[in-house]
């Protein structure tokens, strides 16, 4: 595969030739919902939908179809119930946070919003509270993991401005066999003993493919990743003490620039389906991904080798001792502009609610992983023990704004990818690491005090 051909492989063509679907998963799996989940008795919030309206949903496509499909299964449920119509606008994960933000800008658009990370920060003055519907549910299904409430809480507004839906999280996708040939069992836990493996598997032609493009899910998660398991960060608690140029950044990005060598060529200009494209293509033996490579894998009968093949595992644990990883977080807000905002609260909580979220869930085979305690507790995570990681990774992971908290700063550093940058400038050669992380710290000065 030519590299200009990777880079130009859109998430579309990709689906297109992963081809997977619902029918590769079975209807019988949507209704296999265990019934201690959700079982807390608590009273949801009265809502009344306005009637006769048609409400504008904006949210990012999936890399696997079954998201869509299910989603939109219970969008026309809600629309059955409540006599309304939906219009849902599904754009590639790049285009979603623009156009949100010119939605905000103006006061008109999309009435609800399926965005990324702390978007909702970026505006919280144009966001509808929505306080009551998260408290409902963080008390009805287990409690929020704590990354969740991060994200979704303003503190300083003292009321929600999201619902984490969950997170497309990133694992450690590999081939047993080649680990296994290269002396492994599995991927090693610890960052250095990883090092020497993913040395051992390029030598033995089967190298490694982690993105370090400006790649929305797969680049940030990589860098931020590779930051964290060092003791870096962005900035202090106060939100305002700049942080990054520091030894901890500097000790990450010459590990970064070893790492980077052993890895397959064009990593470093990689977007979000790159990975997956050379994973099924055979070329690379790990990458960190979602669990749509598996997912593509299993649903074509020329790629069920691969299938059989590949497992997950946690990212591995840096010199700082603990786990320490970003994940993407999915976040559902609505907009003050919205004509409806009692249809708008309402389809959101609905979309929620155990009989259409577990339905989602199970039907991607945990692609987005939860964001409420008890919705761990579905099958799919045991169903098949290659699932069961990604239901544990949203319990170790930290926000990319740490050691501060989400805000308009925090998202706008992720949206301009300085730590992603900082990563390129180090890896690629272009800059020495202190070098480069004085150019991420003038930026992140620039963002915060500007």
């Amino acid at each position: 595969m030519e590299k200009e051909t990777r880079l130009k492989l859109s998430r579309r063509e990709f689906l297109k030739t992963t081809g997977t679907g619902l029918a590769s998963v079975g209807l019988a799996s949507l209704v296999n919902i265990p019934a201690d989940v959700g079982a807390a008795e608590v009273k949801p919030p009265t809502i009344t939908p306005e009637k006769g309206v048609t409400l504008r949903v904006l949210r990012w496509s999936g890399f696997v179809k079954s998201d869509e499909e299910v989603w939109n299964a219970n969008t026309k449920k809600w629309e059955e119930l409540t006599g309304n119509k939906v219009l849902v606008e599904y754009l590639s994960w790049e285009d979603v946070r623009p156009k949100a933000a010119m939605a905000a800008s103006v006061g008109a658009g999309p009435d609800f919003v399926l965005g990324w990370h702390d978007d909702p920060h970026l505006y919280p003055g144009k966001l509808i509270d929505i306080s009551d519907i998260a408290e409902y549910l963080g008390k009805k299904y287990g409690g929020w993991y704590d990354v969740s409430r991060v994200y979704g809480y303003s503190a300083p507004l003292k009321r929600w401005l999201g619902v984490p839906f969950g997170s497309p999280a990133g694992l450690n996708n590999y081939r047993v066999s080649w680990v296994k040939e290269a002396g492994y069992e599995k991927p090693p836990e610890k960052l250095e003993e990883f090092l020497k493996l993913c040395k051992k598997l390029k030598a033995n032609k089967h190298p490694a493919g982690f993105t370090f493009g400006r790649a929305v899910g797969d680049g940030n998660n990589v860098c931020y990743w590779l930051l964290f398991a060092f003791g870096g960060k962005t900035v202090e608690k106060d939100n305002k003490t700049i942080a990054i140029n520091r030894k901890e950044t500097w000790d990450a990005l010459e590990f970064a620039r070893e790492f980077y060598e052993v890895q397959t060529e064009g990593v470093i200009a990689w977007l979000d389906p790159h990975n997956n494209k050379a994973f099924l293509a055979g070329e690379i033996s790990m990458t960190q991904n979602g669990i749509s490579i598996y997912y593509a894998a299993k649903g074509k009968d020329e790629w069920k080798a691969i299938a059989d093949d590949m497992d997950h595992a946690q990212m591995p644990i840096g010199p700082v001792g603990r786990p320490g990883q970003t994940s993407l977080i999915t976040q559902g807000f609505i907009f003050k502009h919205t004509r409806f905002p009692n249809a708008a609260r309402h389809y959101l909580l609905f979309m929620m609610e155990r009989e259409q979220y577990a339905p989602w869930i199970d039907a991607m085979r945990g692609y987005v992983t939860q964001s409420l305690k008890d919705y761990a507790k579905l099958e799919v995570w045991t169903r098949d023990p290659k699932h069961t990681p990604f239901r544990d990774v949203i319990g170790r992971t930290i926000p990319h704004s740490y050691a501060g908290t989400p805000g308009p700063q925090a998202a706008a550093a992720l949206a301009e990818y300085v730590v992603v940058d900082m990563f390129q400038d180090a890896v690629s050669g272009r800059k020495t690491p202190k070098d480069a992380a004085k150019t991420a710290e003038d930026r992140l000065v620039r963002i915060y005090r500007g």
